[in-house]
Order: C-alpha cells, then structure tokens, then sequence
C-alpha cells in the first residue's frame, strides 16, 4: 500500500468519524425539534392562543395571550436596561487596560457562567425580600443581570476586531479618544454589538428559574410592572405538570413558540455577523 492510499484511507475514516459525530449531535436536537412541533403546532395555529386568556380545564378557547405579552414586557424591561449599559460596559473594556478593567472583565466571565438560580435568588433577596411583593419589574431586572455580562463580552470582541488603523485615522484628524470610540469604532462594530443583543436576548426569553422567584406568574393580563406577571416559560412550567390535556398542550405551544423566538434571535445573529465579516474585510 503507498503513502498516497494510505492517506485516502485516513481520510475517508476521518471525514466518516466527523460526519458521525455530528449526526450524534444533530440527530437528538432534531428528534427533539420535531417532537415539540408535532405536540405544539396545532395549539400554536388557534388564534385563541394568542388573543385569549389562560382558561380554567373544561372552558374550551383558552389562550396564552397574558404570557406572550407578560414575555415581552419582561424582556423588552430588561433589554431597555442591559443594551445600553452593556455597550458601554463593552466599550471600556474594549478601550481600557490595567487592573480595573481585568477585574471587570473576569467579573463578567463569571456572570456569563453563573447559574441563572443564583441571580434569581438574588433578585428576590434584594428586591422582592425588601418589597414584600412579586412584579414584572424585579423580574426584568433578574433577567437584565443576565444579559449584561453576555452584551459587554461580546461588543468588547466585536470592536477588538475593529483595524486599529480606523482608530489612528481618527486620533490623527484631532478627534478625541470618546468620539472615537462612539462614532467610528461602534458603528463599524455595530452588526457585532447587536449580535450580542440578540443572543442575550435569546437567554432571557428562555429563562425559567429568575422569573418563579420574581415575576412568579399570573394567569390574569396585566400589563403593570409593579404586580406580577406571567411568562411563556412559567407556563411551560405550571402547565406541564398538570394532569389536564388543555393545559399540556398550552404548554407543547408556549415551548414552541419559544424555540421560534430563540430560532429567530439566532438567524438574526447569523446575519450580523455576516454583516459584520464583510465590513471587516473592506475595512483591512
């Protein structure tokens, strides 16, 4: 056998043990994927899911419409809270160097890995504890602690890879270090600095634990943030558990839902990154 057949062979093998290897990655996602769209998709396709309220067993025409809106509330708060505290926090690190911005930086990483539990509990010692009362608004700010690490981390890579060259240019015209920064460095970043938001965003919509100790859930629609709301993740929770057909397959259509929602957020990050990689290349 020659060197040449043998390195066909190895190969071959090669390229078989990779394709295996994602077949067995792939493979349980995709059972999973189908499953939820076969449980989920004919509550999903009833109007009365999004224009009614959750109903007692036995009342047909129940809906989820007090959690789609508690959903977006909550994260919408939280959103309006970490995006721009975020890329600022990504906009030092980006910028700075010694000790304080190392101390930030690992404290991000550390949040990034924090269980979401831990920063639930800690909503509710710090806010719900104190207030003797559940609301959207201790759950946004749970869910705000979550996204602000991911946001900063990721706006600090993306204007990393910014050409230091665009920053000479504009030090050289007379600019100072913060126009810089904020209006050529950022918005050439920019398509990074939202793949962060939505990535973040992504988490939140699918937190479960951080809201049962804040927001805890409510089967009526509000839209106060001082009272407590429901969520599309606590009805996966509450009504999966029950014994009654109506409420699992509203759980089997909230679930669903979601995975559309993460679907969305990431095929929105896929494109600004793509975005991003071709501004990169013109600009080096």
């Amino acid at each position: 056998m020659t060197r040449a057949t043998r390195r066909r062979i190895a190969n071959l093998v090669a390229r078989a043990l990779v394709l295996a290897l994602a077949a067995a990655a792939v493979i349980p996602l995709l059972m999973v994927l189908v499953y939820v769209i076969r449980q989920g998709l004919p509550t999903l396709l009833d109007l009365n899911f999004f224009t009614n309220i959750e109903r007692p067993v036995g009342i047909p025409g129940g809906g989820e419409a007090q959690a789609i809106a508690g959903t977006l509330l909550i994260v919408g708060m939280a959103s309006l809270a970490a995006i721009p505290v975020g890329v600022l926090g990504g906009i030092f690190l980006a910028e700075s160097e010694g000790r304080v911005a190392d101390q930030v930086r690992l404290a991000a990483d550390v949040m990034v890995a924090a269980p979401s539990i831990a920063v639930g509990l800690f909503a509710y010692a710090a806010i719900v504890a104190s207030t003797k009362s559940f609301t959207a608004l201790s759950g946004s700010v749970a869910l705000a602690l979550l996204m602000l690490p991911i946001i900063a981390r990721i706006t600090e890579g993306s204007l990393r890879l910014v050409p230091h060259s665009l920053r000479e240019s504009g030090v050289a015209l007379g600019l100072p270090r913060w126009r810089v920064s904020l209006q050529l460095v950022l918005p050439a970043a920019l398509p990074g600095v939202i793949t962060g938001a939505f990535l973040a965003v992504a988490r939140a919509a699918g937190e479960t634990a951080p809201l049962l100790f804040t927001a805890f859930g409510n089967q009526r629609l509000t839209l106060n943030p001082l009272q407590p709301m429901d969520s599309l993740t606590l009805v996966v929770f509450r009504n999966a558990l029950t014994p009654y057909p109506q409420l699992q397959n509203e759980a089997w259509a909230a679930a669903l839902l979601l995975v559309i929602i993460v679907l969305v957020a990431n095929l929105s990050t896929r494109f600004a990154l793509r975005r991003q990689a071709r501004l990169a290349a013109r600009l080096a």
